[in-house]
Parts: C-alpha cells; sequence; structure tokens
C-alpha cells in the first residue's frame, strides 16, 4: 500500500486539484493520503473536503491529516512539498527594497534580487525536510514545487542525498494557453519543451500532427490575443520560439521590458488581477480560494471537482501502474541539454514508467534559446554557491549577474542592496550564522 505525504496541504492553489487527481486515480484507491501543515485551520479546511470528496467518488483513498511533519513522514513512499516558507512577510520586502535602486520586480519568485533571497531561505528549509525524510522515509521521491526551482533544484541535487524533483505548472499551462490562443483542444496539441523552468522553450508545437507555429504567429497579429502576452510573443518574434510561464514573469528575467517607468507601463501595465502588485495578488487569491474552500468542505452541496493537470500526480500514478507517461521536470543536467552548463539544473522532458523518471536527451538547444538561458544561469549558480557554503560574496556576485539588475545598477548600488536585503531576512538564512 502506497504512502503519500503532502506537506503545505493547506495550499489554497494546490490542495484540492491534488485532491481531486489523487482521488480518481484507480492505481492509487489503496493509497494512503497523509495531509500535513502547520496551520490547523487551513487543514481542517482540506482534511474535510478530502473526505467529503472520497465519498461523492466513492473512492477509498484512506485520507489522514496531521500537524506532526514526522508522523506524516514516516514510511512515506512520496513526499510532494507546496510550502511557503517564513510566510508572506519576506517577500514583500524582497521585492520593496530592490525597487529603492531602480530594481522592479513584476513577481520576483524566480530570479533577480528577490527570487535569489527567496531560495536562499528555501534551501536549508527544504534541506532540513530531507534531513527527516533520511531518517524516516530513505527510499521516498520529493516531488517539490518551491520556487525559485533551478536554484532550489540545483541546491538539492547537490547536497540533499535523497530521491528529489523539482516541478513546476508551467509547461502544460503555457500549452493549454497556446491552445486556447488558437481556439483548438488542448488534446490535439503536442509539444516538445526544453530550457531552464520559467523560461523553457516550446522547441516543438503541433495541433493535429501538425506544425502548429505558422498558426500562432497568425494569432499573434490579432490585437486582443498579442495584448495578452505581449512580452512571450515579442521574444517568440525575436529569437523565434515561444517561452513557458507568463509575460509578467518572463519580463523581469531578461533587461529590456522593465528597466524604466515607460517600458514598465508599455509591456506588464498594472491592470486586472495585477493592479495590486504580484505578491498582493497572490495572497489575496489565496484568501478567496480558501474562502470558497471553506464553503465547500463544510457546506451541503456536492462538491465542484477540479482536476489539476499536475506532474506530481501523474508521477506517482505512472511509477505505481506502469503505464508511462511523459512529463517536464526540472532535472540535473547529464548532457540532457549539451550547449547549457554541464551539472545546472534544466527542465526537460522526462518519461516515467515503474522503473522511475527518464529524463530525455535533447542536444543543443538554438544557439540564441541557449544564450538567454545561461544570462539566468550564471546568476544561478552563484545563488547556489551561496545558499550551500554561506558565501556572502557569492551573494553580491549573484545578483550582479541578473541582467535587469546589471542594466540599472552600478556595483555599489548592487553591495548596498544586498546588505539591506541581507540585514531584512538575516533570521531566515542560517547557513550564514
Amino acid at each position: 500500500m502506497v504512502k503519500i505525504a503532502h506537506i503545505g496541504a493547506g495550499s489554497a492553489g494546490f490542495g484540492k486539484r491534488f485532491l481531486t487527481d489523487v482521488l480518481t486515480r484507480p492505481a492509487l484507491q489503496e493509497a494512503t493520503l497523509v495531509l500535513m501543515d502547520i496551520n490547523p485551520e487551513n487543514l481542517d479546511i482540506m482534511a474535510t473536503l478530502a473526505k467529503r470528496m472520497a465519498t461523492q467518488l466513492n473512492s477509498s483513498v484512506r485520507i489522514e491529516a496531521t500537524t506532526d511533519r514526522q508522523q506524516a513522514l514516516a514510511d512515506a513512499d512520496y513526499v510532494i512539498v507546496t510550502i511557503v516558507a517564513n510566510g508572506f512577510g519576506p517577500r514583500y520586502q524582497e521585492v520593496e527594497i530592490p525597487q529603492k535602486y531602480g530594481v522592479f520586480h513584476s513577481v520576483g519568485c524566480t530570479t533577480g534580487p528577490a527570487g535569489i533571497f527567496r531560495g536562499l531561505r528555501y534551501v536549508p528549509v527544504l534541506l532540513d525536510l530531507a534531513k527527516e525524510m533520511k531518517a524516516l522515509c530513505p527510499h521516498a521521491l520529493m516531488l517539490d514545487y518551491s520556487n525559485p526551482t533551478p536554484i532550489v533544484t540545483w541546491a538539492m541535487d547537490k547536497t540533499s542525498g535523497i530521491r528529489y524533483l523539482g516541478l513546476c505548472h508551467s509547461v502544460q499551462h503555457t500549452a493549454m494557453t497556446l491552445a486556447r490562443y488558437l481556439d483548438v483542444p488542448y488534446e490535439e496539441t503536442g509539444h516538445w519543451v526544453a530550457g531552464i523552468n520559467h523560461q523553457a522553450w516550446f522547441l516543438r508545437f503541433e495541433w493535429q500532427g501538425q506544425d502548429a507555429y505558422p498558426l500562432l504567429r497568425e494569432k499573434m497579429q490579432t490585437r486582443a490575443i498579442y495584448e495578452q502576452d505581449m512580452v512571450r510573443f515579442e521574444m517568440m518574434k525575436f529569437f523565434g520560439y515561444f517561452l513557458t510561464e507568463s509575460s509578467y514573469h518572463n519580463a523581469e528575467y531578461v533587461p529590456w521590458f522593465r528597466r524604466t517607468a515607460e517600458l514598465r507601463q508599455q509591456w506588464t501595465p498594472p491592470i486586472g488581477a495585477w493592479e495590486k502588485g504580484a505578491i498582493e495578488r497572490h495572497e489575496q487569491s489565496a484568501l478567496r480560494r480558501r474562502a470558497a474552500l471553506r464553503k465547500e468542505a463544510y457546506g451541503d452541496a456536492p462538491v465542484e471537482l477540479d482536476p489539476g493537470h499536475e506532474y506530481c500526480i501523474s508521477i506517482i500514478d505512472a511509477i505505481e501502474s506502469n503505464i508511462p507517461t511523459r512529463i517536464n521536470a526540472n532535472v540535473r543536467n547529464t548532457g540532457l541539454i549539451t550547449n547549457l552548463t554541464n551539472g545546472s539544473c534544466v527542465e526537460v522532458p522526462c518519461l516515467v514508467d515503474n522503473l522511475g523518471i527518464h529524463p530525455c536527451y535533447v542536444g543543443d538547444l538554438p544557439a540564441q534559446c541557449a544564450a538567454v538561458n545561461r544570462m539566468r544561469q550564471n546568476q544561478d549558480e552563484l545563488a547556489v554557491k551561496a545558499a550551500l557554503e554561506g558565501d556572502y560574496q557569492a551573494i553580491e556576485q549573484a545578483v550582479a549577474l541578473d541582467p535587469l539588475t546589471a542594466a540599472a545598477c552600478s556595483l555599489d548600488q548592487i553591495r548596498a542592496m544586498v546588505a539591506e536585503l541581507f540585514a531584512a531576512d538575516a533570521a531566515h538564512l542560517p547557513q550564514f550564522k
């Protein structure tokens, strides 16, 4: 009987979708699903909802809930991680401090000063979790959704000593978005995507077995479609391929779209859900979702099922059923992408069966695509060094190598900004003590 531990199960964004996927997979009907969260109220909402959903679906999955992480991990086969380390407070600081130096994050979860410091905070938290897994479930596979995925995955691969996989939903969500732009069923499309997380390239995108890029370029001429994804369409026009993750994310990974107030207004205008800022948007969305989950959990109406299309459940299902599937995951570059840094974290297609996860060989990315990825990998490599070795100078060097920061700041400004960020986050950086 397989045991799945979900750490951070009170997540308003991931929790219900994971439940739907687990409870509807035939190969997982004899599984035990342990929901674990440090927030008892959020945990009770999800546990109550899970039991209601299991009854509604006539599922035999055994549901347990606990605030004790060690209890959740004991003898687990799979550990899904969807945590918010240190709460939302540090994220606000990590975005607001760089603004004083002319670096304006649009999201701040992946790269640049905010993404680097978030990585410095997350790595020790996840290494602590890995230490517990080695004691309580040494053969388990950690399926982790922590951003910044490239920094965290690179660090965990080097030192955690556990089976680990960094996951994200930006590949399949982008593929769904492209199908919507073309007004075709997602199930009729196909894709081959590789690069680095949040900046992976759709090297192939097809509809009914034919190259769909000509259709996408045609649709891009429609103003209503172009304005939904201006940064990514401009990147596609310039570099030849469409990218994963949203335009608001991609705008801060490169130096061309957010360097000045005029550029920020042109390419990433604060409209709709983005009006109050990315972190506020995320936090407010979580509150709205949790209110809806509370109503479903404690109400009488049937629960609306919400399939997640998340890779973690597909991975578990494929291993347990031996019905192969293909996903995209973040893994060590062992010659998989031959013109990106060997040993770095890359996002590539992976085949999954009962023997495990098999990353696919990609070869060379188009030269221009690899060059864009390497701009980010330079800072990621230094951020990993800083996170694992407590190397303060490596933080400064990582921030200096961020393309947007380099376009906005002198080295003296970078030193001052890093010092201020370090002071703000010091309580969450045990590797520097």
